[in-house]
């Protein structure tokens, strides 16, 4: 190992509004010593989600991001060295490794990932976003045949993945995105039958000529307003599932979104669930079986958006967070 210094992202100030440079400071430390029980880890490609900003806000589904520490992120790292039974130096794992270049972290918190090139589809189809689209949309959703399948934010890392995969299940999916060259990605290079642009503002009219038939499975991810123009055309016995609230997270939530809850659910007798991917890591297995057999297929479409330099992963969260992305968005380190 020729480096001395261990380079890191540190979170100076939890944002009161909305999350910008000023934020985040690049700072340096030295690489830690990993203690029993625990790996020394070079850091490969960091996940960039919308959970991190959630996180900012306080404990989730797991500790709120304190304010000068190293940012917390998810990430695939190289083992450097072990002092834990069953990792080895050169196995290569996923954990939260944080925004840094090196990361001493228990062997119980990693996951043992297998070689395969391109390593960067281990944090996007392999991993925690092609996951949580397989079993939020199968377990949840329950979509069948010739239903009508919609999801938000989705041109996004999951929301890519989940309108596929309904279009594997022969449902027909409209997508909600941000922006007309996203919603002419999802229809023209994905598939998708039909995609609103919700920058137009007029989402409810766009989403119930798009959908016709009414909604049967809804895939969100954004909460707000656009959650509660899909509640009002659910159809009997819908289903939702609840992945994440990106609209909610930075800056001002909406004023007054989503109305129509509980009454429309009670009415209509919807199924609205919320999940957390971990929940299925016992099912993982037959999961990877089936989207690495449709990416070999050509079914499913792989779309990765890789930024380069620990130092842009800031600007890189930002710009996620402003919709830039199409697919997953991961920092090479």
């Amino acid at each position: 190992m020729n480096d001395t210094v261990n380079r890191q992202i540190l979170l100076v100030e939890k944002p009161t509004g909305k999350l910008g440079p000023e934020h985040f400071k690049l700072s340096k430390a030295a690489i830690p010593e990993p203690k029993d029980g625990e790996a020394l880890l070079k850091v490969r490609y960091i996940s960039l989600d919308a959970a991190n900003r959630a996180w900012m806000h306080g404990a989730t589904y797991r500790a709120a991001v304190e304010a000068n520490t190293v940012m917390a992120g998810g990430g695939i790292a190289e083992v450097v060295s072990s002092k834990a039974p069953g990792l080895a130096a050169g196995d290569i794992v996923f954990g939260d490794t944080g925004w840094q270049e090196y990361a001493a972290v228990p062997a119980k918190h990693l996951s043992k990932m297998p070689k395969m090139e391109p390593m960067t589809h281990l944090l996007s189809v392999y991993g925690i976003a092609g996951l949580t689209a397989y079993f939020g949309l199968l377990d949840i959703g329950k979509p069948k045949a010739g239903e009508t399948v919609v999801v938000s934010a989705a041109a996004g890392s999951v929301g890519s993945i989940v309108g596929q995969i309904a279009k594997i299940k022969g449902c027909r999916v409209v997508g909600i995105a941000g922006g007309k060259d996203k919603c002419d990605w999802l229809v023209n290079e994905l598939g998708f039958d039909a995609a609103v642009d919700y920058k137009d503002g007029a989402v409810f009219k766009a989403l119930r000529a798009a959908a016709p038939k009414g909604i049967d499975v809804y895939f969100d991810n954004v909460g707000g307003d656009i959650l509660e123009a899909c509640i009002a055309l659910m159809n009997n016995r819908g289903r939702i599932a609840c992945c994440g609230a990106i609209s909610q997270y930075d800056g001002v939530p909406s004023a007054h979104g989503p109305r129509g809850v509980p009454g429309l659910i009670v009415v209509k007798r919807l199924t609205m669930q919320g999940f957390i991917v971990m929940d299925y890591m016992d099912q993982r297995d037959q999961a990877l079986k089936d989207l690495q057999s449709w990416v070999a297929s050509g079914k499913l479409k792989v779309q990765e958006d890789v930024i380069n330099g620990l130092e842009n992963t800031p600007k890189a969260l930002i710009g996620l967070l402003a919709g830039e992305n199409r697919g997953k968005r991961m920092v090479k380190v």
